[in-house]
């Protein structure tokens, strides 16, 4: 429990969550929009 509250209360390990969830959802988002461009070429 001691480590889940080191890591919660850490703000270098918030700020890297923040940014995978960034980067994940920018990924998301290029695979949506590809496949949504060749759905409509076709």
């Amino acid at each position: 429990m001691k480590f889940l509250d080191m890591l919660l209360n850490d703000p270098i390990v918030i700020y890297s969550f923040g940014g995978l969830a960034i980067l994940l959802g920018i990924g998301a988002f290029y695979v949506y929009y590809f496949l949504k461009n060749i759905n409509e070429n076709n």
